[in-house]
């Protein structure tokens, strides 16, 4: 396709409210899922830095 403005662009032959609407909710969910993820990351390496202090404390 040939645009001819930026308007024209976003407007994408009528369907620029899916096509941007799809890109937002994308957005959103690989936002999200990183930010569970990270969420998750730190609960496990807390969770092994108990762990290795509690057997460090059962060893003694």
């Amino acid at each position: 396709m040939n645009w001819t403005s930026p308007a024209e662009f976003f407007a994408m032959g009528g369907y620029g409210q899916y096509v941007w609407g799809s890109f937002g909710v994308a957005l959103v969910v690989l936002c999200a899922e990183w930010l569970l993820l990270r969420q998750r990351r730190q609960a496990a390496l807390s969770q092994v830095k108990r762990q290795l202090i509690l057997r460090e404390e059962e060893s003694r």
